[in-house]
């Protein structure tokens, strides 16, 4: 058998030839441009991957959210007034039938119209004689959480307005009335009353199981632009935002703007985890950091202000401060936890019951304070009348007291003492020396504690906030009205091993606790 050998075609001849054969195929196939082949045809398709979608929850939640406008009767300077409706001390009531005023309002819809209905809108747009129209105030963002028309927002949306209207996510608008507000959580409810109209309403969650990184779903009313959906997730959770003394704001990246107060912060469940009602922004504009109010903190406000139109608080009446590591160190606590009372206010149940400046709640009902903000909170919400057990740490030993909890008067502050530098004349006096701890004291014109004459600037004391003019009240809770008393006090701490000593310091803006090391003195 002969072997026929045939020359083998080079790379480039084949695809020479291919090229040629597939141009004259695409010619007389569909006689186009040579340049134009059938791999062109289809569009670029890639698969996309899967990724959550929140248009679900937004078709169901979104007819629950509403917008909210609120409007304030001002009363027009007597330089915008163009009349008055007094004549001599007369109204047009008293004007005689025939007068052309009387006749002239009776016809046009006047105050005094003989017709009621125009009659009524004159009032509803002017307001009864002497108090004003009614002007645009506010507006911000609201949901219903009943079928019957009850609906959250926040205190401040709401804040001395006179009329409230809400406007439904199909463009509906409903007057609705203030049934109660509550300054201290910012939050407000109002009631749409709607004959023969349910409204589609949502429920709140359980925060406790809010994680930090779940998705949330924010709608509401951002710059008048109702319906407005956006989307992130939980960003942190426990926020101290120094708006008030129950601070525990939920922490958002969804973005949030002027007019989404009031509106909810969705699960992807489409459960209420937090009302918004704070941003952070230098600019005015969203920034990536919104904060609202946990579900768990409105739901027991919300009930309240239902109920009742407002909310009782219980109340312990001290005063308190954070205990810092130097501040357990100086009173021989284990851990910086707790409340330091830095005073007890006259007749309050904390003073009845025997609390004293100086001590440091750890617990109440056995549960351990982490610190004044957590002693706040469980305090208020606590029924007034109830019976406490609060645990102190005092003169180095744990004790324990019993106490009914009072009613949180409307007046009274829960916020921190006032440390803003402040300074008052003194007048020359001998002072003596506690060069050790950069301080300079004489005796107080008053007999109790010792005044701070001077403070070393580059001292611990300067360090910790003591100014030229305060008082040293105490010093590890003992009263002191000598440098000789203060010094006695250290040397017995020094003797028990503690490096610090706590400091009662009183000022024109309120009483504090400063630790100061005793180390070296």
């Amino acid at each position: 058998m002969s072997i026929i050998k045939t020359p083998r075609p080079s790379l480039k001849t084949v695809l020479k030839t291919s090229t040629v054969a597939g141009l004259a195929a695409v010619m007389l196939t569909t006689g186009l441009p040579a340049q134009i082949t059938q791999s062109f045809a289809e569009a670029v398709s890639v698969q996309a991957p899967a990724v959550p979608s929140f248009a679900n929850v937004v078709d169901a939640v979104s007819p629950a959210v509403v917008s909210v406008r609120v409007q304030a009767r001002e009363q027009a300077s007597d330089d915008e007034s163009n009349f008055t409706f007094d004549f001599g001390g007369r109204g047009f009531e008293d004007l005689p039938d025939d007068h052309p005023l009387k006749r002239f309002f009776r016809e046009f819809g006047g105050p005094d119209s003989r017709d009621g209905d125009r009659a009524d809108r004159w009032r509803d747009r002017h307001g009864p004689r002497g108090e004003g129209r009614l002007r645009p105030r506010a507006q911000g963002s609201g949901f219903f959480i009943t079928e019957d028309g009850y609906l959250v927002t926040n205190n401040h949306v709401v804040s001395d307005g006179s009329a409230f209207t809400v406007i439904l996510n199909d463009g509906t608008e409903l007057d609705a009335k203030l049934v109660g507000k509550d300054s201290r959580t910012d939050l407000a409810v109002l009631k749409v009353d709607a004959a023969n109209r349910k409204f589609t309403y949502v429920s709140f969650a359980d925060d406790n199981r809010v994680r930090v990184g779940d998705w949330v779903v924010a709608v509401g009313n951002p710059f008048g632009l109702g319906g407005t959906v956006t989307a992130g997730i939980v960003s942190a959770r426990g926020r101290d935002i120094g708006s008030g003394p129950y601070d525990d704001y939920l922490q958002v990246d969804a973005a949030v703007n002027r007019g989404n107060s009031g509106g909810p912060t969705f699960n992807l469940s489409g459960q209420v985890v937090g009302i918004n009602t704070a941003i952070f922004s230098p600019s005015g504009g969203n920034v990536g950091i919104a904060f609202a109010i946990p579900a768990s903190v409105a739901k027991d406000v919300v009930d309240a202000l239902i109920k009742d139109g407002s909310v009782s608080r219980g109340w312990l009446g001290v005063q308190i401060q954070p205990v810092t590591k130097d501040i357990a160190e100086s009173l021989g606590l284990s851990e910086a936890s707790g409340a330091l009372v830095v005073e007890p206010q006259a007749g309050s149940p904390g003073e009845k019951a025997g609390i004293k400046k100086g001590d440091i709640v750890t617990a109440l009902n056995g549960e351990p304070i982490k610190d004044p903000r957590d002693l706040a909170r469980r305090v208020a919400t606590m029924r007034p009348g109830s019976t406490a057990d609060v645990t102190l740490w005092r003169d180095g030993k744990s004790e324990s007291v019993k106490l009914e909890i009072g009613t949180l008067p409307e007046e009274a502050k829960a916020t921190p003492p006032d440390t803003r530098d402040e300074q008052t004349d003194q007048g020359q006096a001998s002072e003596e020396a506690l060069a050790d701890l950069g301080l300079a004291v004489t005796p107080s014109e008053d007999g109790t504690g010792v005044s701070i004459a001077s403070v070393d600037p580059d001292s611990d004391a300067a360090d910790r906030g003591l100014k030229e003019g305060e008082k040293i009240v105490s010093v590890n809770n003992q009263q002191v009205k000598t440098a000789d008393d203060i010094l006695k006090v250290i040397n017995n701490a020094k003797k028990d091993g503690r490096s610090k000593a706590l400091f009662q310091i009183e000022a024109d803006e309120g009483s504090r606790f400063v630790a100061l090391p005793i180390g070296q003195s």
